[in-house]
């Protein structure tokens, strides 16, 4: 992996092309929210299903919590797709055929010349792509468990929420004056708020 790329660093705003063809890059799909993102070797690999599956089976509670996930791996469009819908998940899949990622990053799994996939990593990203953590998914257990991301996005959400904690000082008497400018809102989502 690349020296720079290390909680505290940036992690390069690739654009790829999405399981429907679109050019995407991953400052778009992140936003403003945390982001999950999985460098992932690919359809073939049972690791890469396990994990996919695991995280298919609470992508309603990322979604809840504003949380994005993104899976970057080195199949084709076809088989990105087939990936995408074989684990059950409804985030963005990107392809990386061309392995721009995998050379970029310096991350080339050379113990697989076969089918020359990207070393597997998860990142937790804060908001403008910057890393809180970085997991090697090699071997298996190298990669986070639904817990261990729950962790870290909690922490990621309280350092960039700043109304984490309603009970603090001065947050009842700003929201009573009108003054909303430190809560987080979702103004397409929030009817109530859309209102204000």
């Amino acid at each position: 992996m690349r020296a720079d790329i290390v909680p505290g660093g940036t992690f390069p705003d690739y654009e790829l092309t999405d399981h429907t063809k679109k050019r995407r890059r991953l400052s778009e799909l992140q936003g403003n929210d945390p982001m999950v993102l999985l460098l992932s070797r690919g359809h073939y690999c049972p690791k890469d299903n396990q994990q996919h599956l695991k995280l298919a089976a609470v992508q309603s509670e990322f979604a809840v919590a504003y949380t994005r996930i993104v899976t970057i791996s080195t199949d084709n469009i076809v088989t990105t797709r087939e990936f995408r819908a074989s684990v059950g998940a409804n985030w963005t899949f990107l392809s990386d055929a061309g392995r721009k990622v995998q050379k970029d990053l310096d991350i080339k799994e050379y113990t697989d010349p076969y089918h020359d996939p990207m070393v597997p990593h998860t990142l937790v990203l804060k908001p403008g792509l910057v890393i809180y953590s970085l997991y090697n998914g090699y071997w298996y257990w190298g990669r986070p468990s639904v817990d261990d991301l729950r962790r870290d996005l909690r922490e990621v959400t309280r350092d960039i929420r700043p109304d984490w904690d309603l009970g603090a000082p001065g947050f009842r008497e700003a929201w009573d004056a009108g003054d909303h400018s430190q809560f987080f809102h979702d103004e397409d989502a929030d009817p109530v708020l859309r209102a204000l």
